[in-house]
């Protein structure tokens, strides 16, 4: 009965209730002969209550309820209540306890969110220090080996001293890698990075991206080239030299995991507003149980396999976040033994 009752309404409810009890009661005396009062005098004592009781449980309530309701505001606003915030605020003739109720409930469900979020965000950055200190690791400590090495006296060995000082040359090549994809990461993740947005030929960049992993696909004996129907010129509004570092990533991350003998090939499709650009091959695949982690920094679907192919385990990543800072998106489909197709999309000219 009481539930959807605002405050004026239930402080009128009981200055009615009590009002009558005492006009009751009033009658009751005046029947019995104890109390001597006119009907006249008996209406006014009823109308006489009726306004003093909802006067004082009006003002009662409405301080009450106020006291309660600043309770609760500072526990959860995160701002400093302002000094006009008083009694008067308190419009009592809405039900403002639901109101309170409502706020309270939704100040809980975003400090769960918030938790929530800040236990992703404390996992990640565990996950991410100890992938960083991983990955550091291993050339570090081959350098220090090299180094230590020759110290000991194989710096005087020929036959070993130059053997040695290309292989830490070479870790400290990797370590530097390392360094300068985080940091790309980092301005891309940031907003640091300001992208030079012009317009160009996506075949042309294509063309130039496959002249400069020639000789690495020739290697693996792998071929290069466009999907036959699926090699049109189409002129896109993009970062020229970012997405050429994507296609690179790509084009190189299918040739490191293809097969020897396969194929790698680009391949452009005409969307009404964008260019669907694909890289395919006919290599190892991905498993399922990878593919949703296949753009998380430092995964590798084959870890053996990746160190030995080189790489700072970054690229996939770098592509994700160039994409994104493009506002479009990036996506990838595979089936283990068959091959695998990595997929972005770009703004067309």
């Amino acid at each position: 009965m009481f539930k959807n009752q605002t405050p004026r309404q239930l402080s009128l409810f009981i200055a009615l209730l009590s009002a009558v009890s005492i006009a009751c009661f009033s009658i009751l005396l005046k029947a019995l002969g104890v109390l001597t009062i006119s009907w006249q005098e008996l209406i006014f004592l009823f109308v006489s209550c009726l306004l003093a009781g909802f006067i004082t449980n009006y003002y009662l309530m409405r301080y009450y309820i106020f006291r309660r309701i600043k309770l609760i505001y500072k526990i959860i606003h995160r701002q400093k209540l302002p000094s006009d915030f008083k009694a008067d605020r308190i419009d009592m003739s809405k039900n403002v306890l639901d109101h309170v109720e409502q706020e309270v409930d939704a100040w809980a469900d975003q400090n769960s969110k918030e938790m929530e979020e800040l236990e992703r965000l404390a996992a990640y950055r565990r996950r991410f220090i100890g992938d960083v200190s991983h990955e550091l690791k291993t050339p570090i400590f081959n350098i220090q080996g090299f180094i230590h090495t020759l110290l000991d006296g194989a710096l005087y060995d020929t036959e070993v001293n130059e053997k040695y000082l290309r292989r830490a040359a070479k870790n400290a090549e990797r370590l530097q890698s390392i360094v300068e994809d985080l940091e790309t990461i980092n301005k891309l993740e940031s907003g640091h990075m300001v992208l030079d947005i012009q317009e160009f030929d996506l075949h042309t960049l294509a063309d130039e991206v496959i002249a400069d992993l020639e000789m690495r696909a020739i290697e693996r004996n792998i071929k290069l080239g466009y999907k036959e129907g699926a090699a049109q010129h189409f002129r896109v509004h993009a970062d020229k030299e970012n997405i050429r570092q994507v296609l690179i990533n790509l084009v190189h991350n299918s040739i490191k995991y293809g097969t020897e003998g396969g194929f790698t090939k680009i391949s452009f499709y005409d969307g009404e507003s964008f260019v669907l650009v694909e890289v395919s091959d006919n290599g190892i695949g991905i498993k399922d149980k990878h593919l949703n982690h296949v753009f998380d920094r430092f995964y590798r679907v084959d870890k053996s396999r990746s160190r030995d192919a080189g790489g700072t385990g970054l690229g996939l990543s770098i592509v994700k976040h160039i994409i994104e800072a493009h506002h479009q998106t990036v996506t990838v489909r595979s089936t283990e033994g068959q091959g695998t197709t990595f997929g972005f999309t770009l703004e067309k000219a």
